[in-house]
């Protein structure tokens, strides 16, 4: 920002929380602005900057400080520390963003940001600029966490069976891992609840999932924040509508992709490949992958599976990382891997976005979910959308390799798996729907876009009022 920059475009800046799972889906709402003729600036931390290793050329990318400009949460020496200095710094570092953009007569008049970023709206009405909150997890389970904040759901559980308006019967083992007696990560359950801190004061509530999904709740959301839309599935357009040009990957990576997935795919059999990927950010112990490792090879199929770099230590010493059935990668490009004919299944962690583009594809699914949001959005992939299974897990809370191997084997040739499979192609078919040109989401994108349009670039002297 170095030139005076004038312009008529409505500028939006867009700020997601600095991780993949967070940035992907914010980030391909943003080109779908652009799509509309919005001007968007990409807003990360200054540590997370560094660490990205791709970046789409069509944004301008911006950096605020979280206070750990080094190493992030490491540098901070956990989540305790890293939040509560971010929420010192980073309202401060955003308010100086929007006033340098506002010296240089490029006035923003709309801030996009995570809702895990309440501080981020304060910022902004302190502005006179339009605050939206992107809620990045499904409603159902958003609705879970505003049930906690409103103090109708008591956290830690102790119920068994729990019932919240709208959504189906849940047990303990379908919650959020941090409501738990053991209190797995409070610090974190408190950034999850805090999201609706101040989100009745939002101009707009957007959620990255879409209407036929999730109808009842969604419905239930709009009587409660009049401005709430669902505007996904957030994933690239050559997946859903094919609109955008050239739009075949998120764009921002922070780790490299191994090319040879794809050659690898193109010879195997149309649906005979099992894709295994735990995200980003989960960490299985060595005794779980020993245990998927043995089950994958017993099930008889071809699999991909991504091990990343920092966990491939733990697979099996007489494990073959590449043969005429298998191959072992530290990473993939998920969405393309996804799309190809030869997958026939994909065993997941269950974070919202594979769960998304598992339902964008019409892929079916075995649902392993580790912690957070995953046990709830695993109980909907099974029981709810009814396109996948849940692996059993034993007391240990380790899925074992001889049942491993059979939701493999009921998936690729069981009765069952046909059922699955027909109920994840509907799914696929809901999705592309949602943004076609009347489809939901697009509706919504359309609404929005045009509310912003109609605010419009206020002033352009340079100075922020």
């Amino acid at each position: 920002m170095e030139k005076k920059v004038i312009t008529n475009k409505v500028h939006c800046l867009v700020l997601p929380y600095p991780a993949q799972g967070h940035i992907n889906p914010m980030l391909q709402f943003s080109k779908d602005l652009q799509h509309e003729g919005i001007r968007v600036t990409l807003v990360t931390t200054l540590y997370h900057r560094k660490t990205l290793q791709s970046v789409p050329p069509s944004f301008t990318i911006e950096t605020i400080s979280d206070g750990f400009d080094n190493g992030g949460v490491e540098e901070a020496g956990g989540y305790k520390a890293y939040l509560g200095r971010f929420w010192q710094v980073g309202p401060k570092t955003l308010a100086q963003l929007i006033e340098k953009f506002g010296s240089l007569g490029d006035k923003v008049d709309c801030v996009i940001y995570d809702s895990f970023f309440p501080w981020a709206l304060d910022v902004a009405k302190r502005f006179g600029i339009v605050g939206v909150t992107y809620l990045t997890q499904n409603m159902s389970v958003n609705s879970i966490y505003y049930h906690v904040h409103l103090e109708k759901l008591k956290v830690p559980l102790i119920e068994d069976v729990i019932s919240l308006p709208l959504l189906p019967r849940l047990d303990l083992g379908d919650m959020s891992s941090f409501f738990s007696t053991k209190g797995e990560n409070p610090v974190l359950l408190d950034l999850l609840v805090g999201q609706f801190s101040n989100i009745d004061k939002a101009d707009w509530v957007l959620c990255n999932t879409f209407y036929e999904l999730e109808k009842e709740v969604v419905d239930w959301t709009m009587k409660i924040w009049p401005k709430f839309r669902p505007i996904g599935p957030s994933i690239p357009s050559m997946f859903l509508d094919n609109r955008h040009k050239d739009d075949e990957d998120y764009g921002v990576a922070q780790f490299k992709y191994n090319e040879k997935c794809m050659e690898w795919l193109n010879d195997k059999p149309k649906g005979s490949v099992v894709y295994v990927s735990f995200g980003s950010m989960v960490s299985l112990d060595e005794e779980q992958i020993q245990e998927l490792a043995y089950g994958l090879r017993d099930s008889g199929s071809y699999f991909l599976w991504v091990v990343r770099a920092s966990e491939e230590n733990k697979l099996p010493k007489d494990f073959e990382k590449e043969s005429k059935k298998s191959l072992v990668v530290t990473w993939c490009s998920q969405l393309k891997v996804l799309a190809h004919e030869a997958i026939g299944c994909f065993v997941t962690h269950c974070g919202w976005n594979s769960t998304l583009e598992a339902l964008s594809l019409g892929v079916p699914t075995i649902a392993i979910p580790q912690w957070s949001d995953q046990r709830t959005n695993a109980k909907f992939i099974a029981d709810v959308w009814k396109m996948g299974i849940r692996a059993p897990i034993d007391e240990k809370q380790i899925v074992r390799q001889d049942k491993f191997k059979d939701c493999i084997l009921e998936i690729m040739k069981g009765e069952k798996g046909k059922e699955i499979k027909s109920n994840a192609t509907q799914w696929k078919t809901l999705a592309v729907g949602a943004f076609e040109e009347h489809g939901s989401s697009q509706k919504n994108i359309i609404e929005f876009v045009t509310s912003l349009i109609n605010v419009g670039p206020l002033t352009r002297e340079g100075s922020i009022q």
